[in-house]
């Protein structure tokens, strides 16, 4: 018989749901508000792919850094908790993390450990590579998370950043979040090879492979690969597996179907795995009462409104603001 779960253990898997149900109820209010164009910057969605943000973040200690990529939203709300500040990011107010001027596809905030998200694929990697290779040097315990998709490791940049991060055993996890999808791509027409695992494996480095929407899964199979690097240097490559419910930007909330890159069957196998209803469905079968995951789902649902509140009525950087930090005074 198993044992009763413990009072800790139980928190532990709201506080999962937590954030992926803030991550999920964040983007689809962007979705809700970007036909008012009040948000300039572009956008692309997250949403289905939650469990590796939160499962990865919540593995990584408290002074690790990650880098992301223009899908943004998942990784930047999983490490800092900070819908303030990215609704007004997104909005263009100088509450930003970056005062407006980095919208979502270069939303950073160092301070709390994203170092940079980018707009071009691929181009996060070196950066995490760089960042490890410091850390090794000034403060070893340090891991650095990059997240890309799986499109990236057709650039030769991920290659040539996984073969030094090798060499020199540096302390980066590198989190390959496979869609299956460059865009419209799929991976089949992309790759000359059939298991990115594998040919990675070739590498002096850790693979773990992940075909998992529940993050405490991922969680812990991220934290077991960290304790591991810290006993053999090894760096980590971590592919996980995972879907995106929407087209390449998302806020159309429209599935795609009629361009014919992927079917409904493909759709509907991946709606049935969707990590937040599991993730519930989790937390109610361990004991969690349902009034307890309602009272949680109505702070986050309530905080994210004040959030869009602040954010409309929040000011947009003007005058100097407009160009500080975004070109280098003029020696004289």
């Amino acid at each position: 018989m198993e044992s009763e779960p413990k009072a800790e253990d139980l928190h532990w898997h709201l506080e999962l749901y937590r954030r992926m149900y803030l991550v999920r109820k964040s983007e689809e209010l962007i979705q809700d508000h970007y036909s008012e164009d009040e948000m300039k910057t572009p956008v692309h969605l997250y949403i289905g792919q939650e469990a590796v943000a939160v499962g990865v973040c919540d593995a990584l200690a408290a002074d690790d850094q990650v880098v992301g990529t223009y899908r943004s939203h998942g990784v930047y709300l999983a490490q800092t908790d900070d819908p303030e500040g990215m609704f007004a990011e997104l909005y263009g107010k100088v509450t930003g993390p970056g005062r407006g001027k980095a919208g979502s596809m270069h939303i950073c905030r160092p301070e709390a450990g994203v170092m940079m998200t980018s707009a071009v694929v691929g181009t996060t990697i070196p950066v995490a590579v760089g960042l490890a290779y410091s850390n090794d040097l000034c403060a070893p315990e340090r891991m650095v998370a990059a997240f890309f998709g799986d499109g990236a490791i057709d650039e030769g940049v991920f290659w040539e950043s996984l073969n030094f991060a090798c060499l020199k055993r540096l302390p980066v996890l590198f989190v390959c979040e496979d869609n299956g999808l460059a865009i419209h791509t799929r991976g089949e027409e992309r790759h000359g090879y059939r298991d990115i695992a594998e040919v990675v494996a070739s590498f002096d480095c850790q693979v773990v492979t992940l075909d998992s929407t529940d993050p405490a899964e991922i969680s812990e199979a991220t934290a077991k690969a960290i304790e591991a690097h810290r006993a053999d240097g090894r760096p980590i490559f971590l592919h996980a597996k995972c879907y995106r419910f929407v087209e390449h930007v998302g806020i159309r909330n429209d599935e795609d179907f009629e361009h014919g890159y992927r079917s409904r069957e493909e759709f509907a196998t991946w709606s049935a795995r969707d990590p937040l209803p599991a993730q519930r469905k989790r937390l109610l079968d361990r004991g969690m009462s349902e009034l307890r995951v309602l009272e949680l789902e109505k702070d986050v649902d309530e905080r994210l409104h004040r959030c869009v509140l602040a954010a409309k009525a929040g000011e947009l950087p003007l005058g100097e603001e407009l160009v500080r930090d975004v070109f280098c005074p003029g020696s004289n």
